[in-house]
């Protein structure tokens, strides 16, 4: 269930680093969640410059990159593993393609187990032991 969604402006540097982020985004997913590879998903959707505006202006004018990520969990994972992928992705968007620490904007999305579905099958239903043991977990 753990996606993860990058929007980068188009620049060769993004495009160079794109399949490094992918892959270190997945694993910090798995060693932050302990999910197994097989369900994360990570994607990167690149943005002409000229569709990007920062500080005002497009970003084939001021040459600035407007990195921008959101990630999805299930509601009720505990708040540090929230807090510690929120820096884990700024940070690999800053050591795989060298963005500037300031200019990196996240979110986390919380979704409940009921809302999404594996296979069209509610997650509730699907994964209800998990569910229920992190939801236990984080309550005590």
């Amino acid at each position: 269930m753990p996606i993860v969604n990058f929007h980068l402006v188009d620049t060769p540097a993004n495009r160079a680093g794109t399949e490094a982020l992918l892959r270190k985004a997945c694993a910090l997913y798995a060693e932050v969640l302990g999910a197994p590879l097989d369900r994360i998903r990570a994607f990167v959707t690149l943005h002409p410059a000229e569709m990007c505006l920062v500080a005002g202006e497009l970003c084939s004018g001021n040459g600035q990159n407007a990195p921008f990520f959101d990630f999805i969990v299930l509601e009720g994972r505990p708040l540090d593993q929230r807090h510690r992928l929120l820096a884990g992705f700024t940070e690999l968007l800053v050591d795989t393609l060298g963005v500037e620490r300031s200019a990196v904007r996240g979110c986390c999305r919380r979704v409940l187990p009921e809302d999404w579905a594996i296979g069209g099958v509610p997650a509730s239903e699907k994964r209800r032991d998990e569910v229920a043991a992190r939801a236990q977990a984080s309550a005590g």
